[in-house]
């Protein structure tokens, strides 16, 4: 129990001496901790005020800094400003200048115009009384004196015009007559084209009169039937041995001059005969179509064309203007524009392909409606010809105005081949009646005393008046006339117009 006792104390003992021990150990760590902390704190202090009054001193030097330059700004500023006010009172100084010497040049031109006013009166005055002198002096009043300069100088202005135009063309002439001439006459000669012909009826021949009573057939059955399959009109009359078949549209015109030439060949004539003999002398005239087609393109050296428009090209070989085969027409113009423009440097093919379908409406304008020119641009656009060729159908005839040297050819070439003599007959109506007009245009003219339309109307001689035109208006006066004929008329190649002027003078010697 005591020995418990003792180790209770002892161990007791031993824990208030440890415990006093810590204690101590504690008590000089936490003082020492303490100084530390005082020590930390005391310098963190230390170093706040530092960085404080470096912060204060930055701050400060900044303000400065700020403050400077503001100055430095505002400084720059009032000079900007004070240099402007200046600029500014000097403009407004130069314009006072201005406006006064503004003002004293407005007085100086008031008193100008006042003085030019007076001296005006004063010329009015001066030319009034003038112009009474000279009224009295010469006996012609001012309208008078007026009309009289106005008619010296249409006198004089008709004269220098005469002149004028007198030597325009003598230059024209000297430099393009020559190679005109040239180029149409090598085309000429190197075309030679024949000239066939033709009417709108055909003649078919019979063996005997007694085969038009077999042609018209029982209540005239057999001819109603050649006529309604083939659209012509048959002509039965007292012509011995013969039978017209007359038709505007030559293609037709042919079928049925073949079926009835079959017909008669055969000698059965009948209405279901008369039927396969029109269906055979159809698909014959289409194959001559087709073949005059062909024969046109390989004789001019065109290819590559529409065979719609080949077989259009071959209906033109049916066909006739004015006597003129269209087809050899339409040939001879593709020779001749194609020969000219090799004179000339042009595109021969483009001229001789223009040249050749140029009348290309003319195959159709019986069954269409339309010029042939309107047709034959319609198709050639259809069939995606070049936009120069067509472009030269339709300025042929000066429906549109030419604007390629290709349309220009082809226009003259047509012109050539249709004025060259033996191509184009008229008939006698036709003729007369483009004399009489020939004649009535020439007459129109103030001053025109008579008009004579000869050389078959390829010239007119007209007289004039000598007291009414003189030597200069007669220039004019020609030249009046050719251009009214050109706008009226048409008429192939060209016409002269000779004016002339005869002054006589009779005296008696007694």
């Amino acid at each position: 129990m005591l020995t418990a006792i003792i180790v209770i104390v002892a161990l007791a003992g031993g824990f208030a001496g440890g415990f006093l021990y810590r204690k101590k150990v504690s008590e000089k760590e936490i003082s020492s901790a303490e100084e530390e902390g005082r020590r930390i704190v005391n310098e963190a202090i230390r170093n706040a005020e530092s960085k404080k009054k470096e912060a204060l001193l930055e701050a400060k030097e900044e303000i400065l800094k700020s403050r400077t330059d503001y100055e430095k700004e505002e400084k720059s500023r009032r000079a900007d400003l004070q240099r402007q006010e200046n600029r500014l009172q000097q403009k407004e100084e130069n314009l006072d200048r201005k406006l006064e010497t503004i003002e004293k040049k407005e007085e100086s031109l008031a008193q100008k115009h006042a003085a030019m006013e007076k001296e005006q009166e004063e010329i009015r005055t001066i030319k009034q009384s003038q112009t009474a002198m000279l009224e009295k002096i010469s006996g012609f009043t001012a309208d008078e004196a007026k009309e009289y300069l106005i008619q010296q100088v249409e006198s004089e202005v008709t004269h220098e015009t005469a002149l004028k135009i007198k030597e325009v063309e003598s230059r024209m002439k000297e430099e393009c007559e020559t190679r005109a001439r040239e180029v149409v006459a090598q085309a000429i000669q190197r075309c030679a084209a024949d000239s066939v012909a033709e009417l709108t009826v055909s003649v078919v021949p019979l063996p005997n009169d007694e085969m038009k009573g077999r042609i018209i057939g029982r209540e005239g059955r057999n001819i109603r039937t050649i006529e309604t399959l083939t659209g012509v009109d048959l002509i039965i009359d007292d012509t011995p041995e013969a039978i017209t078949v007359s038709c505007f549209e030559p293609v037709r015109r042919e079928i049925a001059r073949l079926a009835l030439e079959k017909l008669i060949a055969d000698g059965r004539i009948h209405p279901t005969h008369i039927e396969e003999m029109v269906e055979k002398a159809r698909r014959e005239v289409e194959a001559t179509i087709k073949a005059e087609g062909e024969r046109a393109m390989f004789e001019c050296g065109i290819r590559n064309l529409h065979p719609e428009l080949v077989k259009m090209l071959g209906r033109l070989h049916y066909r006739t203007s004015y006597g003129q085969n269209v087809l050899q027409h339409s040939i001879e113009v593709s020779h001749i524009a194609g020969m000219m423009a090799a004179e000339l440097g042009a595109d021969v093919q483009t001229a001789k392909r223009a040249g050749l379908l140029h009348d290309l409406g003319k195959s159709i304008d019986h069954e269409m409606e339309g010029t042939h020119v309107q047709l034959g641009v319609e198709f050639a656009r259809k069939y995606k010809e070049k936009e120069e060729i067509i472009h030269a159908i339709e300025a042929h005839h000066n429906d549109v105005e030419p604007r390629t040297i290709v349309a220009c050819l082809v226009q003259a070439a047509d012109a050539i081949s249709a004025a060259r003599p033996g191509a184009r007959r008229e008939n006698l109506e036709n003729y007369i009646k483009r004399l009489e007009q020939l004649e009535s245009i020439a007459t129109s003219f103030q001053g025109v005393e008579k008009a004579y339309a000869i050389q078959a109307g390829r010239e007119v001689r007209v007289m004039v008046k000598p007291e009414q035109v003189n030597e200069d208006q007669m220039v004019i006066l020609a030249r009046d006339l050719a251009k009214k004929i050109e706008e009226e008329m048409e008429y192939p190649g060209q016409i002269k117009v000779n004016l002339i002027r005869e002054t006589k003078c009779v005296e008696y010697a007694k």
